[in-house]
């Protein structure tokens, strides 16, 4: 694939952020054709993840270090990771499960919404070490489809 256009974003854990975060996605995003039902999608998985940075890898914390990488191909293909530096997850698979939560205000629904608004989800985490999500949508298998 060929890059178009990336961005890497870092700011601090706090909950403001989240809303600058999804901004910067969805003006990214802006730049290919995709309907404004897409564009929100993407602005709620990339609010998803910052979230769990803030709540769950840094427990409210307002000095964790978030990072956010954009990159956008060619092929009308997204790829965001969404970094921090936090607690990690202890167990991935159970986190992963709809309606479990570590906050138990919180739904669970993070990871089902990412699942289900991406074409690929894979998430890297270890202990006190912090965790990776990087999400994939691919805004052009349409178009591939359309021509098929």
């Amino acid at each position: 694939m060929k890059l178009k256009n990336y961005v890497r974003l870092e700011f601090w854990s706090l909950p403001e952020n989240v809303a600058w975060a999804r901004t910067c996605a969805a003006a990214l995003v802006a730049q290919l054709d995709c309907t404004l039902e897409e564009l929100e999608e993407v602005k709620l998985v990339v609010s998803e993840a910052v979230t769990n940075c803030i709540i769950h890898g840094y427990e409210n914390q307002r000095d964790g270090r978030i990072v956010v990488e954009l990159a956008l191909y060619e092929e009308r293909v997204l790829e965001v990771a969404v970094i921090d530096y936090g607690r990690g997850i202890e167990d991935l698979e159970k986190a992963m499960q709809a309606g479990y939560s570590s906050d138990p205000e919180r739904t669970g629904m993070g990871f089902v919404f990412m699942r289900s608004f991406t074409d690929h989800l894979e998430v890297d985490s270890a202990p006190g070490k912090g965790t990776k999500v990087k999400m994939v949508r691919d805004f052009g298998q349409r178009d591939r489809q359309a021509l098929a």
